[in-house]
């Protein structure tokens, strides 16, 4: 059977009735010489036994990496998740739910979408939550718009190139298709960003001050003066965040961003291959009608009796197009919820515990690899849990050695990213790294000489 079951008479029945005589008249107003005369190059199908023989021989290929000790970062991390998240988000009323467009049939789903709201608030110290976009790089694109949308009068987008190089991709595709100008400004030799370069682009121009904390390469920045050098420009700072490291970093909301973004993967959601994830968004109250996407509200009916609705309506599918202020039509509710549960499970003193855990940990391997191995540190600036190595051989041949005599994924080479940086890992360490997995660690690279 071919993928459309449709049959020739079938075919000739629904032509008739468009008022054409053949399929080739039907398509008449595409150029010929962009069709395709004989149809794709594909296989022939196959049965249903031979896709599963082909898919598991593919699979084959893959390099074993079940309960591989992991220290790849970069956006993504390897974060211990209790079991009763998987339990709750499994459950059929949540994994089966799709937009809560009726209120009066989606009570749970736009309560879990609250609460997620309420507890992302709590940890970043904003105002107001939508209730997630795609993923955090999309979240710093949409963070770029609604910057702009607020301050009309300016064109311009300030961002340090400690963002995570995905967002920054993200950021120019939409800046270079709206006629944005986005300007970068490098991170010096301490790896964050140049505060002096930083000053000398401001002008009254700039709609807002873009920058990640911890950043890409792991570095603690110094929140408090970016966001004062921005706001004395007169320009909204938007930091990015590391969820996690909210347990003990100061958040966003206490150094005064305007917007704070994040990935909110490491927040009950598995590395997964690099998906699906969801974007975090907040903001301060006075930006809550600039928010993109989708947010629920309580409220109470005609009896007092508490509930919950899709509030604040402002994305394409509600108004016009053109007053619209994002086309995010949806929001990531499987991985939100996934968030939510992470966080009531662990509680407010877990969720420190848990960030606590991460630098401890990170900040002993650091200190052993300094002190047994000839990998030497890129920058010398405080950090989390995540931070750059110098290595003395390329760091894929590191990387290949370590999983192929070890079984560890030794962290992300940064050539991947920056060609130049060849000789540069990045390593990240979470609260499930015990301390045989970190002096093993150490173990290799010195004997890498």
């Amino acid at each position: 059977m071919a993928y459309v079951p449709h049959t020739p008479e079938q075919f000739a029945e629904m032509l008739k009735a468009i008022g054409v005589k053949s399929f080739d008249e039907l398509i008449r107003a595409i150029p010929e010489d962009v069709r395709l005369e004989d149809g794709l190059a594909l296989d022939e199908g196959l049965s249903e036994l031979e896709v599963l023989d082909r898919i598991e021989s593919l699979a084959a290929k893959n390099r074993a990496s079940a309960g591989a000790v992991t220290f790849l970062g970069g956006g993504s991390y390897d974060h211990f998740i209790p079991a009763g998240v998987g339990a709750i988000l499994s459950r059929s009323e949540f994994y089966t739910s799709y937009t809560p467009y009726q209120p009066e049939v989606s009570q749970g789903t736009l309560q879990s979408i609250y609460e997620y709201q309420s507890v992302i608030c709590d940890i970043t110290g904003m105002d107001v939550a939508n209730a997630s976009v795609y993923d955090g790089p999309t979240a710093t694109a949409e963070a770029m718009l609604l910057a702009l949308r607020a301050q009309k009068k300016r064109g311009q987008i300030v961002a340090s190139e400690g963002l995570h190089p995905h967002a920054l991709k993200i950021m120019r595709t939409y800046a270079d298709t709206s006629g944005i100008e986005l300007i970068t400004v490098p991170v010096g030799e301490d790896g964050r960003t140049d505060s002096t370069l930083l000053r000398r682009v401001l002008t009254d121009n700039v709609a807002g001050v873009h920058f990640q904390q911890p950043n890409f390469f792991g570095v603690l920045e110094d929140a408090p003066a970016i966001v004062g050098t921005a706001h004395e420009a007169g320009a909204l700072a938007i930091a990015g965040v590391y969820p996690v490291s909210l347990g003990i970093v100061a958040p966003p909301g206490e150094y005064g961003a305007d917007i704070a973004v994040g990935e909110g993967q490491c927040l009950g959601n598995r590395m997964g291959f690099g998906g699906p994830y969801l974007g975090i968004f907040t903001a301060k109250q006075e930006l809550i009608r600039q928010l993109p996407g989708r947010l629920s509200g309580q409220t109470v009916d005609r009896n007092g009796t508490r509930g919950f609705v899709l509030a604040l309506q402002t994305r394409e599918q509600h108004i016009r197009r053109g007053k619209a202020t994002s086309n995010i039509c949806t929001n990531q509710g499987l991985n939100a919820l996934a968030a939510l549960v992470h966080l009531a499970l662990l509680g407010k003193q877990g969720f420190r515990d848990v960030a606590q855990l991460c630098y401890d940990k990170a900040h002993y391997l650091y200190r052993r690899i300094m002190k047994h191995t000839r990998f030497r540190p890129t920058y010398y600036a405080p950090f989390f849990n995540e931070f750059v190595l110098q290595t003395p051989i390329p760091a894929v041949a590191v990387v290949d050695r370590l999983v192929e005599q070890h079984g560890m994924l030794a962290g992300v080479r940064l050539d991947r990213f920056y060609p130049e940086m060849d000789h540069h890992l990045m390593v990240a360490v979470t609260e499930k790294r015990t301390r045989d997995e970190l002096d093993a660690f150490v173990s290799a690279l010195a004997a890498i000489g």
